[in-house]
């Protein structure tokens, strides 16, 4: 890797790198990969009654592609033309129209606080029910929210993250980055991810890594998150979409 411009370390689930891969590429950078886990889908009972339930709520929310992908996959999925239907961002509402779901709505701050700061979800009226189709973990504060607005929320979880240990390779490639000082910058859509990975790695990459990186973050709340565990913040991203996060890096020699 020694002949990119800088190295974007991504955090997201084994086998979804590609989109940045592409965005880094475009900006003669490269990434370099470690993945926290990797998305395994649900398909049992309980899974497809939850998904059924969630989806005859009149408001459903879906909190990322991969929920959209794995309800989608689901014998239970048969959305009702009356719900209304939310993304947490636009990345997840385009996965909504390509699963049939043209009029699906996403906030233009594209993260929780978004999210729930719209009009359809800030002026409901406690008892109240929403779907909320997920994964255990994450989006915590989605439900925190909505429950202390006194709303019920229908959960179903319809995938899982896999935990997974780091690869060889990516540590190697990380402490040669580290090691010849190339710019290296963290693209951060997940606190999760990151929570993970800072406690996967040895504590001397660790270290390292938190000296070196800047944090791309697609959040406020992240980019809050990362400071408080010892990174130094790049830039706050539009969203965590590739070409968001890339647009927000702007290294001087591509300004």
């Amino acid at each position: 890797m020694s002949d990119a411009a800088f190295l974007l370390i991504s955090l997201r689930p084994h086998g979804e790198h590609a989109p940045l891969r592409r965005a880094a590429r475009q900006q003669g950078g490269r990434v370099l990969t470690l993945s926290p886990w990797k998305i395994t889908p649900l398909d049992d009972a309980t899974a497809r009654t939850a998904l059924a339930e969630a989806l005859a709520c009149p408001q459903v929310i879906f909190t990322s592609p991969a929920a959209v992908k794995a309800a989608a996959a689901l014998a239970a999925f048969t959305p009702p033309p009356v719900a209304q239907f939310l993304a947490v961002g636009e990345g997840t509402r385009r996965a909504l129209v390509r699963a049939g779901i043209a009029q699906a709505i996403a906030p233009e701050r594209m993260d929780s606080e978004g999210l729930l700061a719209l009009p359809m979800l800030a002026g409901q009226a406690a008892g109240a029910r929403i779907g909320l189709i997920t994964a255990p973990g994450g989006r915590g504060e989605i439900i925190r929210q909505l429950q202390a607005r006194g709303i019920l929320v229908q959960r179903a979880d319809v995938y899982q993250r896999t935990p997974l240990p780091l690869s060889k390779r990516s540590l190697a490639q990380l402490a040669e980055a580290l090691r010849n000082n190339t710019p290296l910058y963290l693209a951060l859509s997940s606190g999760e991810a990151l929570t993970r990975i800072s406690a996967l790695l040895p504590d001397t990459l660790g270290a390292a890594m938190r000296a070196q990186a800047a944090i791309i973050a697609a959040s406020p709340r992240l980019a809050e998150l990362a400071i408080g565990q010892g990174f130094h913040l790049h830039a706050i991203a539009r969203s965590a979409r590739p070409g968001d996060l890339l647009a927000a890096l702007a290294p001087p020699e591509y300004q």
